[in-house]
């Protein structure tokens, strides 16, 4: 991956976790301005490390379902154009701004992996999109998972500070 690549997902994941950490800061008023900014850095490499998974997973799902390996040399990854419109959908985040046309917007940057995804594996668009929705949506549960682990033992932290 390129530096431009590294710092577009960066920053897509610096403003998908803001979208999903602010709001949760602001209901809590004991939270510190350092342990918001420690939160939202970390949602911020674990966001854009997903991200960046997307397509990895994407070609390792395909490898799976071609059952033959596929060359390391031709290798799917992404790149500035493809990773534009995900900083597009992570800014629209925020849940004010429309968590329908987030979703949208990811459909779409998926859409836009499928046809490169098809054309790197031999996979026909159909199986492609399968691939790039299964690693997707795949990915995005384990970070919720994630996500939801975390409020949960900074919950139980605070409780046992309190008694």
């Amino acid at each position: 991956m390129s530096p431009v690549v590294i710092v577009l997902l960066l920053f897509a994941g610096l403003s998908e976790a803001a979208g999903r950490i602010l709001p949760l800061v602001a209901r809590r008023p004991g939270v510190s301005r350092p342990h918001a900014i420690l939160l939202l850095l970390t949602g911020a490499v674990v966001e854009g490390a997903a991200f960046a998974l997307w397509p990895l997973t994407a070609w390792t799902l395909a490898e799976l379902v071609l059952s033959a390996p596929l060359s390391v040399v031709a290798a799917f990854t992404w790149t500035p154009g493809l990773v534009a419109p995900l900083l597009l959908a992570a800014v629209l985040a925020f849940p004010l701004l429309g968590p329908l046309l987030h979703l949208l917007l990811c459909v779409g940057v998926g859409a836009g992996l499928v046809a490169p995804l098809a054309a790197t594996t031999g996979l026909g668009w159909w199986a492609a999109a399968g691939c790039v929705a299964v690693a997707g949506v795949g990915l995005a549960a384990a970070i919720d998972a994630v996500r939801r682990l975390v409020v949960k033992i900074n919950a139980t932290g605070a409780r046992e500070l309190v008694t």
